[in-house]
Parts: C-alpha cells; sequence; structure tokens
C-alpha cells in the first residue's frame, strides 16, 4: 500500500510504518551518542506513556543511552493489511526490535495506562523484565507522559473527557494553518466547571499518584526511586488558552501530585519533580490556538541561536544534567530545580534575549513574510514526522506494509 499523510484541520488521521522506524532509530543512536551509562545511573525504569513524544525519547535515552531495563506502557491501535495503525504503535514495535537486538531487556504492554488492571499487568512485566536483565525488581526510575484525551477512573467507573479552553473568557488569537502558512484566526470558548473538572481528572495527577501508590504496595519502588511528570509553562502570551486555562489546571494539579508523592518517597531517599519542558511540536500542539504561530517564531529564533533541541536531545539533558548529572546522581536534593522546586529544561526557550526576539518577530509577520520571519516549514516537518511522513531515506512511493514496520 501506497500510504500518504492524510491531514485533517491540522490533525493527522495515518502514520507511515518506515518512517516511524527510521525516526526511532535516529532517536536511538543521538542517545547512544550523548548519554554513557554508570553505576549512578537508573537500572530500571518505568515509562507510562511510552510511544510518542517525550515519553518515547525517556524510554529511548534510558534503555539505549543507559542501558537500563525498561518497561513501557501505551494505548495503540495496531495497523493491519487495509489500514495502518498508530505512530506510537509503529514506534514501539520499531523499539521492541531494537532493544531485542541489542540484547536489552524490554518489555511494552498495550491497553489503558488509567486501569487497575494495567497496574497488575505492569507488576507482572517489571518482574519479568528484571529477571531478564539479572537485576532487581525495583524500579529506580518512573517516568509519567501519559496523553490521552479520555479516561474512566477505575474506582467509579465514570468517563471523563478533557478539553483544551480558556477560563472566565473566550480566547481568540492569531494561529498558523501549518500547512499553507496562512494566518488564521482561532477562537475557544470558556470551559463550563465540569469541563474544567473532567481535564483535571485525565490530565492532572491522580493517576501518577495511583502507580506510585500500586508500585509500592507491589513492593517494586528501589528505596531512592525518582519519579518525574511533564509540564509546559510557556510565555505570559499564551497563558490564557494553556497556564491560565484548563490544560494549567491540570498541570497545577501534577504539581501538586508530585509534592504529595515527594513526601511518600523522600523519607527512603527518592523524589518527585515536575519536569518543565521546552515547547515542542505534538501531534496536540498543532490544534491549540497561537501554539503554532508561537512556536514558529520561537523555532526560527532558537535555531538561529543554536539553542534548538527536539524530544530526545530535551530528554538527554533532563537526564545528564539534572537528574543524573554530577552530584545529583547519588542524592537526588542536589538535582537543580527552581524556586517551586520543578526542574526547568524550558530555560533556553525562556531566555530574556529569546523570548524578546520571539515576541518581535510575531509582531512582524505578514501573509507576505510568513515563510521567511517563521520556520513554518520545521513546524510542518516536525509534526509530519511525528506520523512518519517527511522523514529523511524514506521512499514514500514505495509500497508499505501497515501491519508492521521496515
Amino acid at each position: 500500500m501506497i500510504i500518504k499523510p492524510m491531514i485533517r484541520n491540522n490533525i493527522c488521521i495515518n502514520s507511515h510504518p518506515a518512517g516511524c522506524a527510521v525516526s526511532v532509530r535516529s532517536q536511538i543512536g543521538r542517545a547512544k551518542k550523548n548519554l554513557a551509562g554508570s553505576e549512578k545511573t537508573p537500572g530500571l525504569v518505568l515509562v507510562v506513556g511510552c510511544s510518542t513524544g517525550y515519553g518515547l525519547a525517556s524510554r529511548v535515552a534510558a534503555t539505549f543511552g543507559y542501558g537500563a531495563a525498561t518497561v513501557g506502557i501505551s494505548f495503540e491501535k495496531p495497523g493491519s493489511q487495509t489500514k495502518p495503525g498508530t505512530p506510537g504503535w509503529y514506534n514501539n514495535l520499531c523499539f521492541d526490535l531494537e532493544a531485542a537486538e541489542a540484547g536489552l531487556a524490554a518489555k511494552t504492554l498495550d491497553g489503558d495506562a488509567f486501569s487497575d488492571e494495567m497496574k497488575a499487568r505492569a507488576a507482572a512485566a517489571i518482574r519479568e523484565t528484571a529477571a531478564r536483565a539479572g537485576v532487581p525488581a525495583k524500579v529506580d526510575l518512573v517516568v509519567y507522559s501519559l496523553a490521552s484525551p479520555v479516561r474512566t477512573d477505575p474506582k467509579t467507573g465514570i468517563m471523563y473527557r478533557s478539553v483544551i479552553k480558556p477560563i472566565g473568557q473566550t480566547y481568540s488569537g492569531t494561529t498558523l494553518d501549518m500547512m499553507t502558512g496562512a494566518l488564521v484566526t482561532a477562537s475557544a470558548e470558556k470551559a463550563a466547571e465540569e469541563e474544567i473538572a473532567a481535564t483535571i481528572k485525565v490530565m492532572g495527577g491522580e493517576d501518577w499518584e495511583l502507580w506510585i501508590e500500586a508500585l509500592g504496595n507491589e513492593g517494586l519502588l528501589s528505596p531512592s526511586a525518582r519519579t518525574v511528570a511533564y509540564t509546559y509553562i510557556g510565555p505570559e502570551l499564551s497563558w490564557a488558552i494553556y497556564k491560565n486555562g484548563t490544560i494549567g489546571r491540570a498541570k497545577a494539579d501534577l504539581e501538586r501530585a508530585a509534592a504529595a508523592i515527594n513526601a511518600r518517597l523522600a523519607g527512603k531517599g527518592g523524589r518527585a519533580w515536575v519536569s518543565v519542558n521546552k515547547a515542542l511540536v505534538t501531534r496536540a500542539s498543532a490544534v491549540i490556538p497561537i501554539i503554532p504561530f508561537y512556536v514558529s517564531c520561537l523555532f526560527k529564533v532558537m535555531k538561529e541561536k543554536g539553542l534548538h533541541e527536539g524530544c530526545v536531545e530535551q530528554i538527554i539533558r533532563l537526564y545528564r544534567e539534572r537528574l543524573y548529572g554530577d552530584e545529583a546522581a547519588s542524592d537526588p536534593a542536589k538535582v537543580p530545580v527552581d524556586g517551586e522546586g520543578r526542574i526547568r529544561i524550558d530555560d533556553w526557550e525562556m531566555r530574556d534575549d529569546v523570548q524578546k526576539e520571539t515576541v518581535e518577530r510575531m509582531g512582524k509577520v505578514q501573509p507576505e513574510n510568513v515563510f521567511e520571519l517563521t520556520d513554518i516549514a520545521g513546524f510542518k516537518h516536525d509534526f509530519l514526522e511525528a506520523h512518519g511522513f517527511d522523514v529523511a531515506g524514506v521512499d514514500y512511493e514505495a509500497d508499505a506494509d501497515p501491519s508492521g514496520i521496515i
């Protein structure tokens, strides 16, 4: 089957198996080059939400950079002979293949990470993977990077659906159509109280806490276990739709959960953090009002300054310079944090000079100069690459098998 990208309203509804595989292998190569294992790095890692974006990069870096045994969890749609699967399904297939060929212990579970059933399956997989790797069945690092639009509460059976909306008033702002470069006005109605609460249930920290509790009850946490979840803050110009909107409320709950988990782990030498990461192109970011416009200008500035990073570069820096850097490798209290106790690897994005030039550039963009002043081409490439398209070295005119990878 010849597979071409199918995009509707900045949403890509298909993926390419070979492109996903090449992209994953590229991340593996970069992790091998920039990280080195030692006795002070994690031996057993659990990544909840392992198939794309920061979660995939976290697993790749731990496995191929540090040689850690890993268990990954995600919920993906498999490909068939007639229809492609989700990008994450192909990413996981490639990851598992590469780990096996490298002789590294890894287990990938597919299913609802919010469920009690998955937490039980994960416990069994952790023990199995640890045995294969010849390491204690004690998880050293838990990465919580789950991104889902819906969650069924395992205690009540009630399904909640998240929304990306402002709070208190309707939002309207300029954004970019990444496929055409057209400047358009995007609007979002204010969220109802029940939508705010539902978004917190889906995207907040409750499930992260449940995972740590379940692992603790099973005796699967290392005494010095570390855990990290990811968030984004961004510049003030995006706060109405992001930090001060429904997503921001959920991310505030994530920070609440980090404090609660930290209180649980700190007594035995463990620690929990929220890591504030850089703005990147994800499957979701393309549809958030103003974000494509801001990110396209930001990328232009950061690339000109030699500061641009992709997902795996961000996670390599998180591991190498924060979680397992120098003194922090043996003492989690030495992990560099901001005044709120958060790890900041958005520091290059939020530099004063970067923000100043990005905002100035946004004010100058007009339809006739959009391709000159923004990196809309880079935004589009990253978006397509996240689905296995526009990847160098892949022949998109060749037949592809949607039921597997190349």
